[in-house]
C-alpha cells in the first residue's frame, strides 16, 4: 500500500460526525496497513456505508445486515478500547 492509498483512506474515514471520527480515524492510522488484504477491504467497504448506519453499528445499537462487516467492526471497537 503505498503513502497516497493510506491518505485516501484515512481521508474517508473521516465521517465530520465526531462519534465517528473519534473510532474510524485513529483505527486508519493505527492499524489499517496491518491489516491482512481481505482486512483492508472490509474496511473500505464498511467506509462506503452511510454514516447513520456506521453510527448504530460502531455504537452496537444495531448489528450490520451484511454480517461480514462484523469482524472490521469490532476490531475498530477493540481498538478503540485499547487506546482509552
Amino acid at each position: 500500500m503505498t503513502s497516497v492509498d493510506k491518505n485516501r483512506v484515512i481521508w474517508h474515514s473521516r465521517r465530520g460526525m465526531l462519534e465517528l471520527d473519534l473510532l474510524l480515524e485513529p483505527f486508519a492510522r493505527n492499524r489499517f496497513e496491518t491489516l491482512s488484504v481481505e482486512q483492508q477491504q472490509r474496511y473500505q467497504q464498511l467506509l462506503s456505508c452511510e454514516d447513520q448506519d456506521l453510527y448504530r453499528w460502531l455504537l452496537q445499537c444495531q448489528p450490520p445486515a451484511e454480517s461480514s462487516l462484523v469482524p472490521i467492526i469490532e476490531l475498530i471497537l477493540a481498538h478503540a478500547k485499547s487506546n482509552v
